[in-house]
């Protein structure tokens, strides 16, 4: 990746998931800067997670061009894709997807155990330094994710999603069970890191509330056209 290369480029993608009654998603041209925060707005079934799919290589296209920073995913194998993932791309899930038995700090570093270039990135302290950062209690590393709240495993997700500075951050529905006043705080916390890091964020959502925030707003339907297949 170079500072000219924009964080994400899709050309004339197009995919379908296999089977009858299938899903497809084409995108003809969408591209976001470096640096740049962007709301992707849909409604649910609209192709957000096919998407998202796509930018993170976990499925590649049928035809066309998937880049992040610069890195066409449709040239990589399988194993070099999830390589790929884990040293460049940040994900925050929905359901937030810590592993409930393993504690605070094991969650936020798992990462690193898949990406060695991001693992250098990391200063030794960093998961500390991020839970003081995202307002999680001092000395709360040590504790099982299980018995966290949800608000709090929610800054555990964007923690692990920030460590070691990957260049995009991914983020999926991740306000949808929160309160207006508990999405607000959540934002500015991610916003702060966001702006202390310099990565790049897309985030997808329903929520047209959310994009006062962003320095862009697009509806996915202003970038993508869906089609399903008959059964």
């Amino acid at each position: 990746m170079t500072v000219t290369d924009p964080a994400l480029t899709l050309s004339d993608v197009r995919f379908r998931w296999p089977g009858p009654g299938s899903f497809g998603l084409s995108v003809p041209e969408f591209r976001m800067a470096q640096g740049e925060s962007l709301l992707l707005l849909g409604e649910s079934g609209s192709g957000k997670s096919t998407l998202l799919s796509l930018i993170c290589g976990i499925v590649t296209a049928d035809s066309g061009r998937v880049a992040v920073g610069g890195t066409d995913l449709s040239a990589l194998r399988a194993g070099a894709r999830d390589r790929f993932r884990a040293e460049g791309i940040g994900v925050i899930f929905q359901q937030f997807n810590l592993l409930p038995y393993a504690s605070v700090a094991d969650n936020i570093l798992l990462p690193l155990r898949f990406a060695p270039a991001r693992r250098r990135r990391a200063a030794p302290d960093e998961a500390a330094s991020l839970c003081a950062a995202l307002g999680l209690p001092e000395g709360i590393t040590g504790t099982n994710a299980g018995r966290l709240s949800v608000g709090q495993q929610q800054r555990v997700a964007v923690a692990r999603a920030l460590i070691g500075q990957p260049p995009l951050i991914v983020a999926d529905e991740p306000t949808s069970a929160l309160d207006a006043a508990t999405q607000d705080s959540f934002l500015g916390l991610l916003f702060d890191r966001i702006a202390a890091t310099g990565s790049s964020l897309l985030m997808v959502s329903h929520d047209e509330r959310l994009g006062a925030r962003f320095d862009r707003v697009l509806r996915l339907t202003d970038i993508a056209q869906t089609e399903r297949r008959a059964a």
